[in-house]
């Protein structure tokens, strides 16, 4: 059975950093490409940043550079680092496969608010 299981989120004032973490199951994790996404309420989930499973990596323009994200292939895992965190960063981050597979984990809130 496919899951995602996010965690790290939580409350920053701006400027700070986040460290996400994302751990998958089942037979979905090997030679496919991961990503990072968030959504805002009433907006639809966007992608932040991929890796692909040679760990090259592409990432939205408004994150370029502020974030990165990283996997460890034998434990299942995907990272995101999120360091000078903007207001406009607060969403429900959640990590899936690229393209998306049909599951959804629950995601795992990141606010930016001073």
């Amino acid at each position: 059975q496919v899951q995602f299981v996010e965690s790290g989120g939580g409350l920053v004032q701006p400027g700070g950093s986040l460290n996400l973490s994302c751990a998958a199951s089942g037979s979905i994790f090997s030679g496919r490409s991961m990503g990072w996404y968030r959504q805002t309420p009433g907006e639809q989930r966007t992608l932040v940043a991929r890796i692909r499973s040679d760990g090259s990596t592409n990432y939205a323009d408004s994150v370029k550079g502020r974030f990165t994200i990283s996997r460890d292939n034998a434990k299942k895992l995907v990272y995101l680092q999120m360091s000078s965190l903007k207001p406009e960063d607060t969403a429900v981050y959640f990590c899936n496969t690229f393209p998306t597979y049909k599951t959804w984990g629950q995601g795992t809130q990141v606010a930016v608010s001073s």
